[in-house]
């Protein structure tokens, strides 16, 4: 059986969590709900694709190859990657939504490298992205509307606001945004760490290994804090009563 989930599916998973409320299932399973998220395992292979090609192939290919250093090959050889992806899935008339997440950042990357024949430049443009959403999130959850709720409500509640009345709710999801902060600035320190010291090959593999399986664990845990704490909030309201 394939574990791969459709991009329809994903696409109408708002309605599909609509539906589930009003037949009085709160929220999909906890394995949908990981799906839905990351758009099953197909897209977090196709999102990994480009960056992994670049992690491998730049250390591996030899200084020159013909009339292109190894390390342009490894550019070419990545965004092209990117871009088959993003072109496969727009021929197939599925979502190219997943596809596209980082295709911005590897084709701005790719750019800065080429022109600067520094490896290291390939990993700025996430850097930097990843270190302002760190930031974002933090103070989202600060001032009371964590990003992580809002993402919370479109995959479980269909994008409805209710939610934000839901006091333990509020506050389970900006503790979650707080830890989804503090786990970006960390990653993000030490690749910044990496960058200044020169060692590309070390920043390449904290890259691939610090994004999406990451995102994968911290999505897994965020899913579980959330359900164990309404659980815990349903099972206590017959008591209170």
């Amino acid at each position: 059986m394939s574990t791969e989930t459709p991009a329809h599916e994903t696409e109408n998973a708002p309605k599909q969590a609509e539906r589930r409320e009003a037949d009085g299932d709160e929220l999909p399973p906890f394995t949908e709900q990981l799906s839905q998220q990351l758009g099953g395992v197909k897209g977090v292979v196709e999102a990994a694709v480009p960056i992994t090609l670049f992690v491998v192939l730049n250390p591996l290919l030899p200084d020159q190859m013909g009339p292109l250093t190894g390390l342009q090959w490894s550019i070419i050889i990545s965004a092209a990657s990117a871009f088959a992806i993003a072109g496969w899935r727009a021929a197939r008339k599925e979502s190219i939504r997943h596809a596209l997440n980082g295709l911005f950042g590897i084709a701005l990357g790719a750019f800065l490298a080429w022109r600067s024949t520094d490896a290291r430049n390939f990993y700025l443009p996430g850097i930097i992205q990843g270190s302002i959403y760190g930031v974002l999130l933090i103070v989202s959850a600060l001032v009371r509307h964590p990003i992580i709720g809002w993402i919370y409500a479109v995959v479980a509640q269909g994008g409805k606001k209710e939610w934000r009345q839901n006091k333990p709710l509020v506050d389970i999801l900006s503790r979650l945004t707080i830890l989804w902060g503090i786990v970006f600035l960390l990653k993000n320190a030490a690749r910044i760490w990496l960058y200044y010291l020169d060692y590309d090959n070390a920043l390449g593999l904290v890259t691939l290994f610090g994004g999406w399986p990451v995102t994968i664990a911290l999505t897994a845990f965020t899913i579980w804090a959330v359900r164990r704490r309404m659980r815990s909030v349903e099972a206590a309201a017959p008591d209170a009563d």
